[in-house]
């Protein structure tokens, strides 16, 4: 399978570079996403068999105040990228976020349920899957929760940089959700490609996030007891924690339909987190 990837410097589309080095990865000098055109010039172009966007405007808070930007990368280009995929008759997998939902309840979130963002990189992600529906095809979105890595900037990095002139930190731990690690993620959208591919499988918007879900807090105890850094979390909730872009409080998303669709199911984060401490020399 000829795969054609969005992205070449984020965390997933690293991963996907180390499980899959012969796929082409068009980076942002390749594929500029604030020109959607040419990104949908892009796989008109190529002779992929299955195209994964693995890009995305992810700075949540710089969202608030550039929503029109974040937009174009989060929307419109996906858009042109779904549609120049259809055209082609070839798969289109798309990466999402639970941020499309509003975090109340404690029920996990169901890919059919009512959607409602609470700000700007929501509202952009959001209207990116509509793009990518309207354009029909064999496409899968696929929603995901609180990634992490050793690459870039995510939670585990920056509570290990906390951890070298710290030994308390205090931490939400009333929003909940499952963290899931990037090499995941990066393997299940290579699955979905190549069932696509095979004509197995089925198109449509999928959960897809690691178990089982925590808080930050807990997230950030179990990041320290396995580095094996004295680093005392203390609980606090949201209020006490102001951001410009509101977060969910309920980021659980229920993932049964990608186990029966696709055979995929929810990967360990802490097993995850494991090899991903001992990559980055911290056990």
């Amino acid at each position: 399978m000829k795969l054609l990837v969005f992205g070449a410097t984020g965390q997933v589309a690293r991963e996907l570079q180390r499980l899959e080095p012969d796929a082409t990865y068009l980076s942002r000098a390749e594929a500029d996403l604030t020109d959607p055109t040419a990104c949908g010039a892009a796989i008109a172009a190529s002779d992929a068999e299955a195209v994964i966007n693995a890009a995305a405007w992810t700075a949540v808070d710089k969202a608030e105040a550039e929503e029109a930007a974040a937009r174009i990368v989060n929307c419109d280009a996906p858009g042109a990228m779904a549609r120049a995929a259809a055209k082609k008759g070839v798969p289109f997998l798309h990466v999402s976020t639970d941020y499309v939902f509003d975090g109340s309840g404690t029920r996990p979130w169901h890919p059919d349920d009512p959607t409602g963002p609470l700000g700007a990189y929501g509202r952009s992600k959001l209207a990116g899957e509509r793009e990518v529906h309207a354009a029909g095809g064999r496409f899968v979105i696929l929603r995901t929760s609180w990634v992490f890595s050793a690459h870039g900037t995510n939670f585990v990095k920056n509570m290990l940089r906390l951890a070298q002139s710290r030994d308390t930190l205090t931490v939400v731990s009333d929003q909940l959700g499952g963290p899931t690690a990037a090499v995941d993620i990066a393997a299940t959208l290579l699955d979905m490609a190549r069932l696509l591919h095979r004509g197995d499988g089925a198109p449509g918007t999928y959960h897809y996030s690691g178990a089982p879900d925590v808080s930050w807090a807990d997230f950030a105890r179990e990041i320290f007891r396995q580095a094996g850094k004295a680093v005392n979390v203390t609980d606090i909730p949201t209020e006490a924690y102001p951001t410009p872009a509101k977060r969910p409080h309920n980021s659980r998303l229920d993932c049964r339909t990608t186990e029966l669709m696709f055979g995929i199911t929810r990967p360990d984060w802490r097993a995850s987190l494991h090899r991903i401490l001992k990559e980055i020399g911290e056990i």
